[in-house]
Order: structure tokens, then sequence, then C-alpha cells
């Protein structure tokens, strides 16, 4: 286990992840990576790309697109004319973060898949306009991004306090320090709860609602079913970005795994399924060929026309993920808000005491 203060850049292997770090140090990065894999379910070991390349038909895990080059890419796409989710979100929260910050008080923020922390922000200048504290935990599997992202954030704002956790999700939301504010509100903003299957859903609400006590919050954004026409070009892009971004994951494997995928050979596909509401992003091969990981010991054949599976994005109505929440997991639904045409939801909910 790893953490450094930011002015220091000091490793402080000793000490426990339970210890209350001060917030006077204003910002510190845990790098959660070396933290016992198997108790958490991490797959660093590439155990979840050898079990996808067996498969029939192939997938791979979305996990692996997020590399630092991979998450610099996905910031380019959320500027994409065609990409539709990141500013109809932006516009929703500048609309309603003043009601959220009423609602939630003094609370510290975590933010799963924090990225640039740019919708990070409008939650910031809210709660700083009510004369809240500012503290908040992103999380995120590049580290260079959380990092430089952190820099600017804390130049912006000089009563902020930042703990970063570099790693998963599930390593995250297994390690969290102990609050230093009155509540936690966790926010998964984003339409990135469409890259899970139901069952991944069901056991990532679980969770969330372990790291939460009752009465905290959990902000979340999902994209909502709409026509094909607007989906489809949000996920091929004119200009190649999300190409790009999906070709990238096969270079992160070469380079996490000593492999030889030679990108040239695959090609971006994507599409809606309207029968199972959700896009699919797949690498069609584009002519047969042998690729090796040395480090899985893993050796795949590629057939010509071949595909494997690099995301789903799947689209929610906001009353049955409403219900869904409330009857699975205990997470009441306080407010819901949309945009004008309805393409996007935030929903923020509050954990429930268990009735005994």
């Amino acid at each position: 286990m790893k953490f450094s203060r930011l002015s220091e850049l000091t490793d402080l292997a000793a000490v426990a992840p339970s210890q209350n770090i001060s917030p006077a140090h204003r910002l510190w990065i845990e790098q959660l990576r070396q933290i016992d894999a198997e108790a958490i379910g991490d797959n660093d070991d590439g155990s979840d790309v050898i079990f996808g390349l067996s498969q029939t038909p192939k997938s791979l895990p979305p996990h692996y697109f997020y590399d630092d080059r991979g998450s610099h890419l996905f910031e380019e796409i959320c500027d994409l004319p065609e990409y539709y989710p990141t500013r109809t979100e932006a516009s929703i929260l500048r609309d309603c973060a003043g009601e959220i910050a009423q609602i939630t008080g003094d609370c510290e923020i975590v933010e799963l898949g924090s990225g640039s922390s740019t919708k990070t922000r409008i939650l910031l200048d809210a709660r700083m306009a009510q004369g809240l504290p500012l503290r908040y935990l992103p999380i995120d599997v590049s580290g260079g991004m959380l990092e430089a992202s952190a820099k600017q954030l804390l130049a912006d704002y000089p009563t902020l306090s930042i703990y970063g956790l570099v790693g998963t999700y599930e390593q995250a939301l297994a390690q969290l320090p102990p609050p230093q504010l009155s509540e936690r509100m966790i926010c998964f903003l984003g339409s990135s709860l469409g890259n899970l299957n139901p069952a991944e859903c069901d056991i990532f609400f679980s969770e969330i609602t372990n790291a939460l006590h009752p009465t905290e919050y959990f902000l979340l954004g999902i994209d909502l079913h709409k026509p094909t026409e607007i989906l489809e070009p949000a996920y091929n892009d004119a200009q190649g970005v999300t190409a790009a971004f999906n070709l990238n994951c096969l270079q992160h494997l070469n380079w996490r795994f000593n492999g030889n995928f030679d990108l040239n050979k695959f090609a971006h596909v994507s599409f809606y399924n309207l029968e199972q509401r959700q896009i699919e992003m797949h690498l069609r091969c584009l002519e047969s060929c042998t690729v090796t990981l040395k480090s899985l010991n893993l050796t795949v054949e590629f057939q010509e026309g071949e595909t494997m599976m690099t995301e789903i994005s799947r689209k929610f109505d906001l009353q049955e993920m409403s219900d869904y929440l409330w009857q699975s997991h205990g997470l009441a639904t306080v407010r819901i808000w949309t945009d004008p045409n309805q393409w996007f939801g935030l929903m923020l909910c509050q954990l429930q005491p268990a009735i005994s």
C-alpha cells in the first residue's frame, strides 16, 4: 500500500488505511492496486482477460480501456458533438447542484471514475456558495489523470481537501478511509452504470450500500432509452476518437501482459441492440491472426471477421431504476432530475436504515 502527500510525494507504507489523515495536508493519494487483490476480487493477474478471450464469442472487460491514454481519449469523447451524455448531464447538474447541496448538507463527495473532475466542479461550486466544507475523494484507475486533476482543483479551491484513491471501484469502495465530515455522498456520474450487465449492477449496488451508512447519499447518472438515430452516432463519431479509444484497450493489453496485438488488424464496430436496450462495442478482426500475451502464457487464434465485445452501454428507465434501487438495495429516491428531452437522468438516493 502506498500513500503520498503531493507536496512531498512521500511514501508512507507503514500508515494503515484506517488512519484518519488530517485535511490540513490538503491532498493525499493512495495507490490501491497492491492491496490484497484476492480479498477484493482484483484482476491484475489477467484472469479476466484469459476468461474473456477463451469464450465464444470473445470479450474483454471494459476496465482495460482506462490506462492513462485511454482516460485522456475518453475525455476527448466527452467533448465530441455526437456525444450527448456529458453535456446533457452537465446541464442538469448546473440546474440542480444548489438543491443537491441543500439536501445533503455537511457531507464529503466520493466520486467513482473521477477522470478530469469537470462535472464535480459544479457540485463544489454549489457547496462553496452555501458555505459548506469542501472534501473530495476522487477514485480512478488512472493515477496520472487523478493527480493532474487534483492539482488543478487545489489551485482553484483554496479550502478544498482531497483524498484520492487510485484503483477500481471495488477496491476503493472496500477501502474508503473514515469520513471527516458528518456524512458522505457517493457519486457515479456519466453513463458508466450502463457498462454493467444486470448481475454486475446488483453486485455494484451492494458494494455502494456496504460503503454507506444509513441516511448517507448516492448520486447516480443514467442514460435513458431513446431513438437509435440519436444513440448510434454517439458511439461512432466522425473524428474516430471512439474507435481509437476502443482499439487502445489492445495496446493496454500489449503493455500490461507483454502482448503482440497488431492494432491494424482490428476495427471498431458499434451498434444499438434495441431488444436488449444496449449499445454494443466490438473489435472486428480484419484478417486471421495469432495473438500471444506472454505474461499470461496465453495464445489466441482470431479468424477474419470474428468480433470480440469490449463494452455494453445499457439504457434505462427512471421509474424502473427507482423501484429497483429501493426494493433490492434500500436506496430511497429523494429527487430525480432530467433534461427537457428526457435523454438523461440524475437520481439522488438515500440509504435507509435496515428494518429489524
